[in-house]
Protein backbone atom coordinates (compact mmCIF):
# COMPACT_ATOMS: atom_id res chain seq x y z
CA UNK A 1 0.00 0.00 0.00
CA UNK A 2 1.15 3.44 -0.99
CA UNK A 3 -0.09 6.71 1.25
CA UNK A 4 0.63 10.49 -0.11
CA UNK A 5 0.22 13.08 2.76
CA UNK A 6 -0.23 16.80 1.77
CA UNK A 7 0.54 19.86 3.72
CA UNK A 8 0.57 23.95 3.44
CA UNK A 9 -2.60 24.58 2.45
CA UNK A 10 -4.38 27.65 3.80
CA UNK A 11 -5.46 31.07 3.17
CA UNK A 12 -3.29 34.13 1.41
CA UNK A 13 -3.88 37.70 0.36
CA UNK A 14 -3.89 38.09 -3.43
CA UNK A 15 -0.14 38.45 -4.54
CA UNK A 16 1.25 36.13 -1.49
CA UNK A 17 2.79 32.68 -1.49
CA UNK A 18 2.49 29.44 -0.41
CA UNK A 19 4.89 25.85 -0.13
CA UNK A 20 2.91 23.06 -0.80
CA UNK A 21 4.50 19.34 0.37
CA UNK A 22 3.90 15.72 -0.66
CA UNK A 23 5.38 12.67 0.97
CA UNK A 24 5.01 9.05 -0.33
CA UNK A 25 5.21 6.13 1.66
CA UNK A 26 4.68 2.62 2.02
CA UNK A 27 5.53 -0.51 -0.32
CA UNK A 28 7.23 1.46 -2.83
CA UNK A 29 10.14 0.16 -5.20
CA UNK A 30 10.00 3.30 -7.19
CA UNK A 31 8.71 6.74 -8.03
CA UNK A 32 8.22 7.83 -12.02
CA UNK A 33 6.52 11.37 -11.71
CA UNK A 34 4.73 13.08 -8.95
CA UNK A 35 2.58 16.21 -9.65
CA UNK A 36 0.15 18.35 -8.39
CA UNK A 37 -3.69 18.58 -10.05
CA UNK A 38 -6.00 21.36 -8.74
CA UNK A 39 -9.69 21.28 -8.63
CA UNK A 40 -11.95 24.86 -7.89
CA UNK A 41 -15.41 24.28 -6.52
CA UNK A 42 -17.27 24.03 -9.45
CA UNK A 43 -14.45 23.08 -12.40
CA UNK A 44 -12.80 20.17 -13.50
CA UNK A 45 -9.56 18.48 -11.71
CA UNK A 46 -6.69 20.06 -13.60
CA UNK A 47 -3.17 19.05 -14.03
CA UNK A 48 -0.62 22.36 -12.69
CA UNK A 49 2.59 21.02 -12.42
CA UNK A 50 5.13 17.47 -12.57
CA UNK A 51 8.06 16.57 -12.00
CA UNK A 52 9.99 12.99 -13.02
CA UNK A 53 12.04 11.20 -10.22
CA UNK A 54 13.97 9.89 -12.38
CA UNK A 55 18.23 10.79 -12.98
CA UNK A 56 16.43 14.16 -14.73
CA UNK A 57 14.48 16.23 -13.34
CA UNK A 58 12.12 16.90 -15.94
CA UNK A 59 9.46 19.63 -15.00
CA UNK A 60 5.98 20.50 -16.77
CA UNK A 61 3.76 23.08 -15.57
CA UNK A 62 -0.10 24.42 -17.03
CA UNK A 63 0.84 27.98 -18.41
CA UNK A 64 -1.63 29.62 -16.23
CA UNK A 65 0.91 28.80 -13.66
CA UNK A 66 4.39 29.41 -15.65
CA UNK A 67 6.79 31.85 -13.67
CA UNK A 68 4.69 31.82 -10.69
CA UNK A 69 4.80 27.98 -9.13
CA UNK A 70 7.83 26.05 -9.26
CA UNK A 71 7.68 21.83 -8.40
CA UNK A 72 10.99 20.53 -6.56
CA UNK A 73 11.65 17.37 -5.67
CA UNK A 74 13.44 15.99 -2.84
CA UNK A 75 14.01 11.72 -3.41
CA UNK A 76 15.51 10.49 -1.11
CA UNK A 77 12.51 12.01 1.32
CA UNK A 78 10.21 10.76 -1.69
CA UNK A 79 8.76 14.46 -1.13
CA UNK A 80 7.47 17.05 -3.95
CA UNK A 81 7.45 20.13 -2.92
CA UNK A 82 5.06 23.30 -5.04
CA UNK A 83 6.18 26.53 -4.19
CA UNK A 84 3.57 29.16 -5.42
CA UNK A 85 4.37 32.70 -5.61
CA UNK A 86 2.22 35.95 -6.69
CA UNK A 87 -0.86 33.81 -5.83
CA UNK A 88 -4.56 35.46 -7.85
CA UNK A 89 -8.18 34.59 -6.96
CA UNK A 90 -8.39 31.76 -9.71
CA UNK A 91 -5.91 29.91 -7.75
CA UNK A 92 -8.16 29.23 -5.06
CA UNK A 93 -9.18 25.30 -5.26
CA UNK A 94 -7.87 22.26 -3.77
CA UNK A 95 -4.79 20.98 -4.47
CA UNK A 96 -3.87 16.81 -5.01
CA UNK A 97 -0.74 15.85 -4.91
CA UNK A 98 -0.45 12.79 -7.69
CA UNK A 99 2.60 9.80 -7.81
CA UNK A 100 3.30 7.21 -10.34
CA UNK A 101 5.07 4.52 -8.14
CA UNK A 102 6.15 1.14 -9.37
CA UNK A 103 4.57 -0.77 -6.06
CA UNK A 104 3.99 -4.81 -6.09
CA UNK A 105 5.34 -5.09 -9.40
CA UNK A 106 2.98 -2.76 -10.97
CA UNK A 107 2.87 0.64 -11.93
CA UNK A 108 -0.17 2.68 -10.29
CA UNK A 109 -1.22 5.78 -9.71
CA UNK A 110 -1.88 7.19 -5.56
CA UNK A 111 -4.14 9.94 -4.89
CA UNK A 112 -2.78 12.54 -1.89
CA UNK A 113 -6.35 13.51 0.11
CA UNK A 114 -6.13 17.19 -0.70
CA UNK A 115 -5.66 20.19 0.62
CA UNK A 116 -7.23 23.60 0.64
CA UNK A 117 -5.85 26.92 -1.04
CA UNK A 118 -7.97 29.95 -1.11
CA UNK A 119 -6.92 33.55 -2.53
CA UNK A 120 -8.44 36.48 -1.58
CA UNK A 121 -8.45 39.66 0.44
Amino acid sequence: QVQLVESGGGSVQPGGSLRLSCTASGNIFSINYMGWFRQPKYGPRELVAWITFGVRDNRNYTDAVKGRFTISRDNAKRTVHLQMNSLKPEDTAAYYCKAAVYSAGAERDYWGQGTRVTVSS
